[in-house]
């Protein structure tokens, strides 16, 4: 498993969604995650949509995904 690869499913399962992951061992990622999706959605929520973006590559392929889940207005505040 690769990082691009991580990036592409997010993105698909999650249209308009901005993604960055990160990870060189093939098994160990982190993913950075800006999406509308996650309007008035608590963490556990937000990380569950991306999750089901990956299926059964979770614990399989993907040994661990590290999560930063937030909207566009959120990131707009960070900048």
């Amino acid at each position: 498993m690769d990082a691009e690869t991580i990036r592409k499913l997010i993105e698909t399962g999650l249209p308009g969604a901005e993604v960055q992951v990160q990870g060189d061992d093939g098994v160990h990622f982190e993913a950075s995650v800006v999406s509308p999706a996650f309007r008035g959605k608590l963490p556990l929520a937000r990380h569950r949509l991306v999750y089901a973006t990956l299926g059964e590559l979770m614990g399989g392929a993907i040994h661990a995904l590290a999560l930063k889940t937030i909207t566009p207005e959120e990131a707009a505040q960070a900048r």
